[in-house]
């Protein structure tokens, strides 16, 4: 590994930012409460006997889920409604409607 990160070509691979590895916590698809029943439900969940090379494994789908997803906690689902809100706000303040009437006023 070493040698080829001291070969000219592939010197640019180290600090281009499409090659680094993504951190754990950014790995993990964040999913909301309201999707929290799919780690419970039956329907979501199969018993794995065998993997895909015939080895015997004791492992449940909603393992795999869990590997995958990541439930966001109320504090955080919080902060992004209140980020929503006000950017609603935002967007309501100025209105299309508005500004013909403020124009048709001006006249």
């Amino acid at each position: 590994m070493d040698e080829v990160m001291k070969d000219e070509r592939f010197k640019h691979i180290a600090k281009d930012p499409r090659f680094k590895r993504i951190p754990q916590s950014q790995r993990k698809v964040k999913i909301d409460k309201r999707f929290q029943s799919m780690f419970e439900d039956k329907r979501f969940k199969v018993k794995y006997t065998v993997d895909k090379r015939g080895r015997p494994i004791n492992k449940t789908s909603s393992e795999d889920l869990q590997k995958f997803y990541q439930l966001t906690s109320s504090s955080d689902e919080e902060e992004s409604d209140t980020d929503e809100e006000t950017d609603s706000k935002a967007l309501k303040k100025v209105t299309p409607k508005q500004g013909k009437l403020k124009k048709e006023k001006q006249r």
